[in-house]
């Protein structure tokens, strides 16, 4: 596994800056894309992450979750333990989700229906291609999925209901719907007719119940049915940013932690042309997310990344939907994980 530290960023990187003032710096965690093997990584990579911060996880100032990280980013903040979260990847009963079927349909895709996923987006595309990022509008082209996040729903709307329940045990009376929007919970998705990324949790973003958030933010074009909220249709956020990371620059922290899966500092050479292609794709995206890392250093903001590295690659393989590879993965950034971030290399 790789950390990078720019006073701002890399896998296992930081950039050292200043902080902007005040007893502590506002930490911001950023959760990206991944499938369910990025999901177990992340999981893996929270104990050692934990020891880093001044305070708890669930107490970071912001939070950005995409796509699988939107997974991780409710549980956070619906104060699921890192315990309970290793627990539930090892496959373990943890807190009533025993009841609830596995977060999966299967490592392959139902197969999709025989039409085009966004007529919409295409025409938008079309006539007005500089308002469409580039990767966003090859998605228009993607067959419609058949996938229901069923089990997703489920389990996010048990973490969410179990929350809510601790906080009238403790004597504070449920908010209105939705109740977790209070401006340091992001969820990234994609509007799929208008090509616009949408961040449910910021102010100005439609309101919507947490369940529905993350599944708009899983909802990978091809594979399942873009989530339906209000009329609109919504994908999965990693098609317009594997992190979204740049969202940072405006979310007034000092300091940024990066888990992200789908991106590696330190990778390897596999033989294999399927491997060989994956870890290219790896690499495009690894230079996206330090150009971003870069540009929030720029602004006097300290970012950390943390990617996979040879021996997590070796166990996540190229499948990211691959559930049987989830507690190989789990136990292999758990090792890996407090290696890279106590030392990390330090990008200008």
């Amino acid at each position: 596994m790789g950390a990078v530290l720019l006073g701002a960023v890399l896998p296992g990187a930081v950039l050292p800056c200043a902080v902007r003032g005040g007893s502590r710096p506002r930490i911001g965690l950023v959760l990206g894309a991944g499938g369910l093997t990025g999901a177990a990584w992340m999981t893996g990579a929270l104990p050692a992450l934990q020891d880093r911060l001044p305070h708890a996880i669930r107490d970071a100032d912001v939070i950005i979750g995409t796509s699988a990280g939107s997974v991780l980013a409710a549980g956070i903040r619906c104060r699921c333990s890192i315990e309970e979260m290793i627990g539930y990847q090892r496959g373990e009963a943890v807190a009533g989700l025993q009841a609830l079927p596995p977060v999966t349909e299967g490592s392959l895709p139902p197969l999709p229906q025989p039409r085009m996923g966004s007529p919409a987006l295409w025409c938008t595309a079309l006539l007005t291609p500089h308002r469409v990022h580039p990767r966003v509008s090859v998605t228009a082209w993607v067959p419609h999925g058949r996938g229901r996040h069923t089990a997703l729903r489920a389990m996010v709307g048990h973490l969410h209901a179990r929350h809510l329940h601790a906080d009238h045990q403790d004597g504070l009376a449920p908010g209105p719907v939705p109740h977790w929007v209070d401006g340091s919970t992001w969820i990234v998705a994609v509007d799929y007719d208008s090509g616009r990324r949408v961040v449910f949790g910021r102010d100005g973003a439609p309101a919507v119940p947490l369940p529905d958030a993350v599944v708009a933010s899983c909802s990978i074009p091809g594979w399942y049915r873009p989530a339906e909220i209000g009329g609109r249709r919504y994908v999965d956020g990693g098609v317009r940013s594997l992190t979204s990371l740049g969202l940072m620059a405006d979310a007034g922290v000092d300091e940024v932690y990066v888990l992200a899966p789908m991106a590696s500092t330190v990778t390897d050479s596999p033989r294999k042309p399927h491997e060989r292609l994956e870890r290219t794709v790896r690499g495009l995206a690894t230079r996206s997310l330090l150009r971003e890392a870069r540009r929030l250093h720029a602004r006097g903001i300290k970012v950390t990344v943390l990617t996979p590295g040879p021996e997590d690659l070796a166990a996540m393989g190229v499948n990211p939907m691959d559930v049987r590879r989830r507690e190989a993965v789990l136990a292999t950034s758990l090792r890996t994980s407090p290696v890279s971030l106590a030392r990390p290399r330090v990008l200008a």
